[in-house]
């Protein structure tokens, strides 16, 4: 935190601008290095950029931003230079030189403003997703997290924690007296109410889930179409198709977006009992492991074998031969593209319906885990009587709602999220 950091905020060049960021106590050095100056605070203004030796390097646009008032509380420059490879390299080369300067880590300036107060753990978490948000509801529900969403309801809750416990400490601290002596009834119901928000909380679908998208599982026997079919979904020829019986082999997964939700397809070996091939007998028993871990699974097979809550699919409806198939949820052919808009309209309402509704915020499993943790203690401590094991069921609740939001954590966790973001940011 001593040394002062720089690095590419923007694209990589060439692009028509390229801001270099530098924060940290020597950034007013280095911007009077390079421009020669120190410009009024928070105005952009043009600056002729020389090197040491008084050479030009660029002529741009450069901003000071004295902290705290800054996105990482440290004192900030940028330095918005022409987008070229050659002038942003002539740059860094010079800010190299300067005493106490380096270059940043990735994730280094999010960081700093976790570790200044400008952003809490869950924020930060919100920005990481953020960054990596492939689709419009993924994007929306970082926002919603990285803008504090969160962190506002766990506030909120750990200040209701924090009320309960001085109710109880006047119990412990003037229990000689009788108008504090018992803990009133309301007490007890704040309690489950405020557990009963965390278990609501817990029941909303989870970021993993929002980042991986709606796993929907093709199974079936073989020659029933699933590839084809998982074909036409991801829209590529990612799964090899043919006559033969047992040619997949193993499950071939591909992310994909419809209507803007994330979404896993996984086409499957074919099920059947007996096979003399070994590696098809693999295939097989990972296809029944897929099957368990399927959001939603279409069923390309005879009615009577359709696992329970999957769709049944009649997925070849083109072929002369085909039967009609009554209790199938589609019929369709991937062939012809029949049928095919109508799946696709299901699969993104029922999807719909499973994930973080827009803009709604969606906890990792880290997050899950500390929730559980609170919600445990509170359980607990509205089923005791004793006051001192009540104090230590809160206590124990509050600080899973500190961990949430980075009050108590490690090196080695924040070293596993920052490093999930790039170099710059």
């Amino acid at each position: 935190m001593t040394d002062t950091i720089f690095a590419l905020s923007s694209g990589s060049p060439p692009a028509a601008i390229a801001v270099v960021r530098i924060s940290g106590p020597e950034a007013a050095a280095a911007l009077r290095l390079l421009a020669r100056r120190l410009p009024e605070p928070r105005r952009a203004v043009s600056a002729t950029l020389r090197d040491r030796s008084g050479g030009m390097l660029d002529r741009a646009l450069v901003l000071w931003l004295p902290g705290p008032s800054t996105a990482t509380g440290e004192d900030t420059a940028e330095l918005h230079l022409h987008g070229g490879r050659a002038v942003v390299v002539a740059v860094e080369r010079v800010l190299e030189q300067v005493p106490g300067l380096r270059r940043a880590l990735p994730g280094e300036f999010t960081r700093r403003a976790f570790l200044n107060g400008r952003i809490d753990l869950a924020e930060a978490e919100g920005l990481a997703d953020l960054l990596q948000a492939e689709t419009d509801l993924q994007r929306q529900s970082a926002l919603a997290m990285a803008e504090g969403r969160f962190s506002r309801e766990i506030s909120a809750w750990r200040e209701q924690l924090l009320v309960c416990s001085a109710e109880v400490e006047a119990v412990l601290d003037f229990s000689d007296e009788d108008d504090v002596a018992m803990l009133p009834p309301r007490f007890t119901w704040n309690l489950e109410a405020l557990r009963d928000r965390i278990s609501r909380q817990l029941s909303r679908p989870s970021a993993e889930t929002l980042r991986e998208g709606f796993r929907v599982v093709l199974a079936g026997p073989p020659n029933a179409g699933k590839s084809t079919l998982f074909n036409a979904l991801v829209e590529s020829e990612a799964a090899i198709t043919s006559p033969m019986a047992g040619t997949t082999r193993d499950v071939l997964t591909r992310t994909v977006a419809l209507g803007g939700v994330p979404f896993q397809f996984c086409d499957t070996a074919g099920l059947r009992e007996e096979t003399g091939d070994m590696v098809e007998q693999i295939g097989v028993e990972r296809a029944r492991g897929a099957l368990d871990r399927a959001d939603q699974v279409l069923w390309l097979g005879e009615a009577e074998e359709c696992p329970e809550g999957a769709w049944l699919i009649a997925a070849q409806c083109d072929r002369a031969v085909a039967m009609p198939s009554p209790k199938a949820r589609h019929r369709l052919s991937a062939v012809t593209g029949e049928g095919l808009d109508g799946l696709r309209e299901d699969l993104v309402g029922t999807a719909r319906a499973a994930l973080p509704r827009p803009g709604e915020t969606a906890i990792n499993a880290r997050q899950a885990r500390l929730l559980r943790d609170a919600e445990q203690a509170l359980s607990g401590a509205v089923t005791l009587s004793d006051p001192l094991l009540i104090a230590e069921h809160l206590r124990l609740a509050r600080v899973a709602f500190d961990a949430l939001l980075g009050r108590t954590t490690t090196e080695d966790m924040l070293d596993a999220l920052f490093g999930r973001f790039c170099i710059g940011k």
